[in-house]
């Protein structure tokens, strides 16, 4: 059939609609990248409406306008970061899906804020800088705001590379380099911060042994026994009373001052109390569970899964209550001092900074926690429910033992500290294995040594990237917050 106008007509409008299909489809591409700051952006304006709401009364209402917006840009670094540590190895162990791991963090995390945050702050972040030399309301007003913006920015870089970091530590550096910039270096309190340097290695070594110890502990008492599945009914109930009363400690401890204050010894107690009762119910319990099941590792890896799941929550809701003080304890001295024209060494948290910090940690980990997530839980070492489980395990107790020892360690670094300790142990099993083999008259042929490199059990490139991350936060943060105070104090008066 001969072209004739009409056909010709629409197959000109054929080829226009495909242009026009081809802009939308690359147009949807390119902004897809874009959705998640655009709603970070969004959750920032509407942090600032609310400041300006709340404290639009008062004089220099703009300063806490703008330090709210940070405050919320913080918290949303925070849920990006230090998040991954509690729900990766759940993630990597594939014990939670990502979206199931983002839905129940963003739930326990926003609970442990609202209802156990601490409902005082120490302005001078743990006795780091003396008051004396940001006695002045405005000075320390810029001093806070450095901080605040320095380790925001600092956080934000961390995550873009890949490296978990910690949160804590970016917010004592922030508050070291104002302090420094304001005062001197004689107002910096420096054996507190050759405390804070010693954890550095404290935290994430204490944290990687302790691990490697539990996952010794269950490769000779439960994997590596003819009957498997009886020495995982006898067991593993006690591994999970262990878990309920080193969590019970931990919130004790760390989680829930705001609703009750309890000392070292009482929760020691009370974690005894809930371990026993928690053996208790996890026995007929397991025995139920693993009744029929075969003799093999991955049936073991289903009793594991469910205590993993639980961990994972309590370590997110213990999170919640003690590190948005992080996101928002320097907005609520930046908060007091222009209400009350002083400063104060505590100050009480309102209600509706605790909310941005709360939103904020959630909204930063559905946002851009995935990545992170991702990383801590299979990108160092390859992790299964009883590795994780570990990990989970070993962060609490690390950190009832650094309570117990009043040293100040870094929940970023334990965690990620367990992860590595797992692969190192397994790296070293894996190795002594190989040598009892071949010492013992074994079949397996050598390995040469560069195809044994290639087997490393934990990636080095992430090791050497995390560490030096770890080691130049605090430095980081405390320049970029002198630079930002100078500059504050400068241009603004």
């Amino acid at each position: 059939m001969p072209d004739t106008p009409d056909s010709n007509q629409w197959k000109t409008l054929d080829k226009d609609l495909r242009r026009i299909s081809q802009i939308e489809y690359a147009t949807s591409y390119v902004a897809r990248p874009l959705i998640a700051p655009g709603i970070a952006l969004v959750f920032m304006v509407i942090a600032g409406l609310g400041a300006a709401l709340f404290f639009g009364t008062y004089p220099n209402n703009t300063v806490v306008v703008v330090a709210a917006v940070f405050g919320a840009y913080m918290a949303l670094n925070i849920g990006a970061n230090d998040v991954a540590n509690n729900m990766g190895p759940a993630v990597g162990a594939n014990a939670l899906t990502m979206s199931g791991a983002i839905v129940i963090a963003a739930i326990c995390e926003s609970a442990g804020a609202l209802l156990a945050g601490g409902d005082v702050v120490s302005t001078i972040s743990k006795g780091i800088i003396d008051p004396a030399g940001v006695s002045e309301a405005q000075i320390f007003t810029w001093a806070m705001m450095a901080a605040l913006i320095s380790a925001a920015l600092w956080v934000n870089l961390a995550t873009r590379i890949g490296a978990p970091v910690s949160t804590t530590h970016s917010v004592v550096g922030g508050v070291m380099g104002a302090g420094i910039a304001a005062a001197g270096l004689t107002a910096v309190n420096w054996p507190t911060m050759g405390a804070i340097a010693a954890s550095w290695v404290i935290s994430p070594v204490l944290g990687g042994a302790i691990a490697a110890a539990f996952l010794a502990f269950i490769k000779s008492r439960i994997i590596y026994r003819e009957d498997k599945i009886a020495s995982a009914q006898r067991w593993v109930p006690v591994l999970v009373g262990i878990m309920a009363g080193t969590f019970a400690t931990y919130l004790g401890l760390k989680g829930l001052s705001r609703v009750v204050s309890v000392n070292l010894g009482a929760a020691l107690l009370i974690g005894l109390g809930v371990g026993v009762v928690s053996y208790g119910f996890a026995r007929p319990m397991i025995r139920r569970q693993s009744a029929g099941m075969e003799n093999r590792n991955r049936s073991l890896k289903s009793l594991f899964a469910l205590p993993l799941v639980l961990s994972a929550a309590l370590l997110s809701f213990a999170h919640g209550a003690n590190d948005v003080a992080n996101a928002v304890g320097p907005l609520a001295a930046i908060v007091h001092a222009n209400e009350f024209g002083v400063v104060s060494g505590q100050v009480a948290i309102p209600m509706w900074v605790m909310v941005i910090g709360a939103f904020g940690i959630s909204f930063g980990l559905f946002l851009f926690g995935p990545k992170l997530i991702r990383m801590v839980g299979s990108q160092i070492t390859k992790l299964n429910p009883m590795r994780a489980y570990c990990v989970a395990l070993s962060a609490a107790i690390t950190v009832i033992v650094a309570s117990w020892l009043g040293l100040p360690v870094s929940s970023t670094h334990i965690a990620v500290g367990g992860v590595f300790g797992v692969g190192f142990f397994r790296e070293w099993y894996m190795e002594k294995r190989l040598r009892n083999n071949s010492g013992n008259g074994g079949t397996a042929k050598r390995i040469p040594l560069e195809e044994r490199r290639r087997r490393k059990l934990v990636r080095r490139s992430h090791f050497m990237t995390i560490v030096a991350a770890w080691v130049v936060t605090v430095p980081a943060a405390g320049a970029m917050s002198a630079v930002i105070f100078l500059f504050l104090k400068t241009v603004i008066r």
